[in-house]
Order: structure tokens, then sequence, then C-alpha cells
């Protein structure tokens, strides 16, 4: 056995303890990991926390399954219930009107109905009449009198009071610009031109009447509106439009536009 066999390496010789601290060296750098990655674990708990409190609203966010599975299958049940019995009213309803029907009271009413749909123009007319045509004056006139203009357009209240005058003579059905008139027909002013059921014409304005000639032209004489419009007419500078013919044909067509009545309603 040598002597030197025994004796202590140096620093770059002593395999022992050169283990023994790279061990510790290592052991180190894991604590310091362990201490720094605890604190990032625990922060991302506590946000995660949170957000589960933000989202829930203060409940859980899995409720009793079962419970809520429950209460769901019972509301379903109780419209399904709800909608059964809906049914079964309507079934009786069409049943009982299905019988009536044939019954001699629906019969007397569609009698009625289609009884009704000639005065209230819903069906198409022929025969003599008069036609009237309104227009304003011409351009000439307009650009060169001194009168106030509005002397020389035609007004609502003109085409108003041609129809009320034809009525009056026993129209049995009317046109205003080829479209039937009918009692809930509105004729309002818009601008430079007039509206008739929401729809603006432009002069001139022509107003057809089937009925008796001469009952008609005679209901127009006797009108004092009618007649002050007619002089007006025959003033040179404002020589508003007036014509008067009697037709001996004339077709109204059937109104064919909505008839549901339309009203305002009083708030509160």
């Amino acid at each position: 056995m040598s002597a030197g066999s025994h004796a202590s390496p140096g620093p770059e010789g002593e395999p022992g303890r050169g283990r023994l601290r790279r061990g510790t060296a290592a052991l180190a750098g894991r604590l310091r990991g362990w201490r720094l990655g605890t604190p990032l674990v625990l922060l991302t708990c506590g946000a995660l926390l949170v957000t589960s409190a933000a989202n829930s609203g203060g409940t859980d966010l899995r409720p009793g399954r079962y419970t809520d599975l429950a209460s769901l299958v019972g509301q379903e049940n109780r419209e399904y219930e709800a909608l059964q019995a809906r049914v079964t009213e309507l079934g009786d309803d069409v049943e009982q009107l299905t019988t009536q029907v044939g019954s001699g009271e629906a019969r007397k009413v569609r009698s009625r109905v289609e009884r009704l749909k000639d005065p209230a123009g819903l069906r198409p007319r022929t025969g003599p009449g008069v036609t009237i045509t309104l227009s304003d004056a011409p351009e000439e006139v307009i650009n060169s009198t001194t009168r106030d203009l509005n002397l020389l357009v035609v007004h609502q209240q003109d085409i108003q009071a041609v129809a009320n005058a034809l009525w009056k003579g026993g129209a049995e059905a009317m046109t205003i610009q080829g479209e039937r008139v009918i009692t809930t027909t509105g004729i309002k002013c818009e601008g430079n031109a007039v509206m008739l059921q929401g729809v603006a014409y432009a002069q001139p304005y022509v107003v057809s009447a089937v009925g008796n000639p001469a009952a008609l032209e005679a209901a127009v004489a006797q009108d004092d509106y009618l007649a002050g419009y007619r002089v007006a007419a025959a003033v040179p500078d404002i020589s508003v439009g007036w014509e008067m013919e009697t037709e001996e044909r004339l077709e109204a067509p059937a109104y064919e536009g909505l008839t549901d009545l339309q009203y305002a309603e009083p708030l509160g």
C-alpha cells in the first residue's frame, strides 16, 4: 500500500466533496423555484375564485340538476295542459260554427251581405250619367292676373261640392279620377295636388256619376257653392275650368281598396 494513497485530494481531485457541493446547489435552486412559484399559483387561484364569484352573481354555478329538471318538467306540463284546453275550446267553436254555416240565420246574413255590396261600392255599375271636369286656370291667366292665386286653382272643397251635389241628385255610383268613391273616401289637398284615398292626383279632376242625367244636372244647377264656382269660371282673369257633359254610358268599377275602418282613440 503506498503512502500517498491516503493523502487528501486537492480541489481538483476531491470527487466526494464536489458532488456534495453540486447537490447542495441544486437543492437551493429548487427551493428558490418553489418560493417564486407558490405565490404565482396562489394568485392564479385567487383570480379564478374572483371570476367565478362575479359570473355566478352570488348563486351556485352548479345548481341541483335534478331539482331544476323537475321544475322545468312541471312548468312544461302546465303549459301543455293549458294549450290542450285551448285546443279543445277552439275545436268546440269550430264545430259550433260549422253547424251554423248551413243554418237559416247564416243564410240570411250572407244574403244581406250580398245585397249591401252594391250600395257599398263593392260591385261595378254601368249606366248613363254625367261627367264634370274641374281644372286650374290656364298658365297665361295665372301669370298675368292680379287676382288672389287661390281663386285660380281647384281646391278640395270644390271637388267635395261636386260630389255632394251629385249624391244629392241620386247618383248610384261615382268615380273621381276613375277611382270608385265610397262612404269612407277622403278628399284632401296636398300641395298642388289632391289626395284621394291616399293617392295624389294632379288636375284636371274628373268626377263621373252613374244615374239619371236630368236629375244629376238639376242638383248641380241648384247648388249655391257650385253656382259661385261657375261664376268665377266665367270671369276672364280667373277662368278656372268647368265642364259638364251628359254621358250615355259610364262604367264605375268596384272599389278594391281597404274596407277596414281606421279611427283615432283618445290617450289615457
